[in-house]
Order: C-alpha cells, then structure tokens, then sequence
C-alpha cells in the first residue's frame, strides 16, 4: 500500500543565493518535476565579482537546461555575494515582488541550519516575504551543520543521473569535494533509505500550508 504524502504545486520556486545552490540542493527534485509544472529559479547574485568565476553563468544556464528548465525561468540577480547581510530590506523587497508576479505555490529555499551568511538571509527573508506558503529547506553540503531532513521526497534513477549530468556543467566546481558524483550519489541514497525508497531529495520544514479532505479515497 502507498503511504506517500500527495502533494501539488502548479507554480514551484527555487531560490538560492549562488550560481549551483539549487542544483546542489534540489537538482534530482526538479529533474522529477520539471515535466509536470512551471518552475522558477532565482538565483540572486551572479557571482560574477570574483574573476576566477567567469563561466559560472554560462555553466548554471546550461545546468539548468540539463534539469528541464528553460531559459526565460531562470533568474540570476545582482547582489553581491557576502553581502546579502547588508542588503537584507532589498532582499526582501526583491522577493516580495517575485511572489506578486510568479504567485508561487510552494517555495524551496537554504535549509536553516545554513551557516553561510547570504544563505541565511535568502532564507530568512524569504519566510518574510512569502507568508502564506509552504516553504521547504534544502541543504547545500559544504555550508551546513546539523542539518536533517524531515520532508523526504523519492525520486529516480534518472532523477539521480539529470542532477549529476547538471552539476557536471559546473567545470569551473569540478575539483570541489562536493562537486563529486560519489558524495551526491550517497546523499541521494541516504535519503532515500530514511524513506524507505531507492532514492530521495530531502528537505526540512520551515512552514507547511495545508488543507485536509477526510472523504478523498473514501470508497
């Protein structure tokens, strides 16, 4: 018998502060959804400060391509990066607007046990500005301690390979320890095995909106 939660968004966002943020977090999620529903990823700054990084936004458009979503829903904003902290009313004010024009229906945004400085304030501001709708954490590996998942959700093989083949796009990350195939293959694994499934994305809860209908599947 299938115990899953069932549930539905017509209108998913993604926001990460970096270029490779979401993919980290959320790749074999999206890979999954991505047939089914409109998606939004906002990524908030370009990174593009730090000449080491010049092909990163060539590389995250065509990681996100690689998961299924097309070019005109994905964002790259102008913040700085380590400086989210002091832009936090425009951060806000910033997506405060994206929730008037994309309406979402659930938000994805950095787990809350981030410890990077603009990871948190996308989260933080994001629970401001997004009051109404159910927001859940992903985790980015390299900048999060204590970090659980307490909403699991299974995905597939294929799900598993689109997220590694997107995050081989990323040549400028690839001799990072958190860039190899091994490491995300066995969080994906790990998750799942929390949810008794092959694989799974997994996620915390920052806020839940629901609605319970006690006759659904009632014969």
């Amino acid at each position: 018998m299938n115990h899953d939660l069932i549930f539905y968004g017509r209108r998913i966002c993604f926001i990460g502060a970096h270029p490779d943020d979401i993919e980290l977090g959320c790749g074999a999620f999206i890979a999954h959804i991505a047939p089914y529903t409109t998606i939004k990823c906002v990524t908030l700054s370009d990174n593009q400060k730090n000449p080491l990084l010049t092909d990163l936004v060539g590389e995250h458009y065509q990681s996100m391509q690689t998961l299924g979503v097309s070019r005109e829903n994905v964002v790259l904003g102008q913040f700085e990066t380590r400086r989210f902290q002091d832009a936090r009313q425009e951060i806000l004010e910033y997506m405060i607007q994206l929730n008037r024009e994309f309406s979402p229906d659930v938000v994805f945004v950095h787990t809350r046990a981030d410890i990077h400085q603009d990871h948190a304030t996308v989260t933080e501001e994001a629970l401001r500005a997004f009051r109404g709708t159910t927001v859940l954490g992903f985790d980015v590996l390299r900048s999060s301690y204590g970090f659980f998942p307490n909403f699991l959700v299974g995905v597939s093989e294929a799900d598993v390979d689109c997220k590694l083949k997107a995050l081989s796009m990323y040549t400028t990350y690839a001799a990072k320890y958190y860039f190899d195939p091994a490491i995300t293959r066995a969080t994906l694994i790990r998750h799942g095995a929390l949810a008794e499934r092959p694989y799974a994305e997994g996620f915390d809860i920052l806020r839940i909106i629901g609605s319970f209908d006690a006759s659904n599947g009632r014969a």
